[in-house]
């Protein structure tokens, strides 16, 4: 009952933000016309349907705004129009109780925080949809945030879960578009993000491993800052941190007044987001604003605070090669390569001829290198190669949408600072540089350097697999006759075949010609 009564209010908040006409409008059938003329009673909505889906979204609650917040990323599948006004999605809902968080860390940790923390402020600095977080001190004096995961969140992701399921099942039956959509692929894809969010030991390792990509006694640590993980007062549902200290990179004002050098702070988040991708095959995934903070203290000014680690990108090196190649080859406005890499790659049918693909690349490019190199966007520029990639039938990865979205979200911090940033400037030499340590003589050492120890086991056993292989006798003789005796038996079977048609070729005549008399 509680399920079919969620389902009906869907259904109207649906109709109330005028989705219905969002759903009809893409069946293209006259059935589907007339209905929609019936419901609309000679009206047309006010709002564009990308505002009007945000607001139902909104409305029907935390899980919901949060897989339009997954939608959104999924600018290879849906409208821009669509991306563009679900990437608004704010995902701030009110806080829990907090007697609820003492009973979730005491449940987690054995002790309620009075006796965990020399001091806990119980009310929190920050809630969203799957947790909160708590400001403390530990008994050595070291300053933490606790982030806590709201109680009973499981249930609930899973009973809006399964309606999703349904939903997109409709889509796909219904919209003629729906197979390419793949809803289905979609709600899996938020199903997976929900439950790796849910576990909060996931995201504290997400952040160990980040920190140690960038720590603080090295020359990268001096771009990025992420907290210390407190393992010892970390489970699934509880993760605590060191607490960091900054102004968030939206509020440009503030950073100024404090003394930022804001043009070299958006050329350093451009470095940060290539050293991750290309270094690391390693990123933050969820690098919006909120997320992103600045350091305001005298002895780490201007260095960016990376927070809230539950979205993160992986690359293997084949990803890695591809993507940078590809970013080369724009520059070069070498559309050849560019198709050559799609097909090397195996994403394109092996049967697409090169020269239609590199026409297609080029009416996709082309008219952006018209402008300066300022106004040019690397993450549309992506975004586009994509979609024209889905005409040749490619199935675009889905590490490297998440890379786009990631990009799409670092071009708009990085010009929100700076509106003069040329990120092909910034990120050329970058790739340059990755690409000849990595086909040069220093990526030839490393590789070296990395075999070496699978080389230590080989090469001992090198002579007696060789004296083995010398040994052992020559079997060549024995497979050519056997080779000669299958040949001799198929032209035997071909003869006999030909015999047999021929004498039923002679049967059918005779049979033929008496039928004739």
């Amino acid at each position: 009952m509680l399920t079919f009564l969620r389902l009906v209010r869907i259904i109207f908040v649906c109709l109330r933000h005028g989705l219905d006409d969002l759903v009809l409008t893409g069946l293209n059938h006259p059935l589907a016309s007339g209905l929609l003329r019936v419901i609309r009673l000679g009206t047309r909505p006010s709002r564009p349907r990308g505002e009007r889906l945000r607001l139902a979204l909104e409305s029907l609650g935390p899980i919901f705004v949060k897989f339009g917040q997954v939608l959104s990323t999924r600018r290879d599948l849906i409208a821009p129009d669509l991306a563009d006004e679900l990437a608004r999605l704010q995902d701030r809902v009110p806080p829990f109780p907090s007697a609820e968080a003492a009973a979730c860390i005491e449940a987690a940790l054995g002790a309620p925080p009075a006796q965990l923390f020399a001091q806990f402020e119980t009310d929190p600095v920050a809630s969203a949809s799957i947790a909160q977080v708590h400001f403390a001190v530990l008994h050595d004096g070291r300053r933490v945030a606790v982030k806590v995961l709201r109680p009973g969140m499981r249930a609930v992701i899973d009973k809006d879960l399964q309606l999703l399921r349904v939903l997109a099942g409709l889509i796909e039956r219904l919209l003629p578009d729906g197979r390419r959509l793949r809803p289905r692929d979609v709600v899996a894809e938020f199903d997976k993000y929900l439950h790796d969010e849910l576990d909060l030991v996931r995201e504290a390792a997400n952040c160990s491993q980040l920190r140690r990509n960038f720590s603080p006694d090295t020359p990268r640590g001096q771009l990025l800052m992420v907290p210390e993980v407190i393992w010892e007062f970390t489970t699934s549902t509880v993760f605590t941190m060191e607490r960091m200290y900054g102004i968030p990179v939206s509020q440009i004002a503030r950073l100024r007044e404090a003394g930022v050098d804001i043009p070299t702070l958006a050329r350093t988040g451009v470095e940060i987001f290539f050293s991750q991708v290309f270094s690391d095959g390693f990123f933050h995934a969820d690098m919006h604003p909120g997320n992103i903070y600045v350091s305001d203290r005298p002895e780490t000014l201007g260095r960016y605070i990376a927070l809230d680690f539950g979205i993160v990108g992986s690359l293997s090196e084949f990803d890695k090669n591809y993507l940078a190649q590809n970013f080369l080859a724009f520059f070069q406005r070498d559309y050849r390569r560019v198709a050559q890499l799609h097909i090397e790659s195996g994403w394109v049918p092996p049967d697409t001829r090169e020269e239609e693909l590199e026409g297609a690349v080029r009416a996709v490019c082309e008219p952006y290198f018209d402008r300066p190199l300022a106004e040019i966007s690397l993450g549309q520029v992506l975004l586009r190669l994509f979609q024209t990639s889905r005409r040749f039938n490619v199935e675009i990865q889905p590490q490297l949408v998440l890379l786009q979205k990631t990009l799409l979200n670092v071009e708009g911090m990085g010009r929100e600072l700076d509106p003069a940033l040329d990120l092909w400037k910034t990120a050329k030499p970058y790739l340059e540089q990755w690409m000849h340590e990595r086909v040069g003589l220093p990526g030839l050492r490393r590789k070296l350097r990395k075999e070496a120890g699978q080389w230590a086991q080989l090469l001992p056993e090198l002579p007696r697999l060789m004296h083995a292989q010398l040994d052992r006798p020559d079997l060549t003789p024995a497979v050519l006759a056997e080779l000669a005796q299958l040949r001799r038996a198929r032209e035997q079977g071909n003869r006999l075949l030909a015999a047999v048609a021929g004498l039923g070729a002679l049967a059918i005549t005779i049979a033929l010609w008496a039928l004739s008399q």
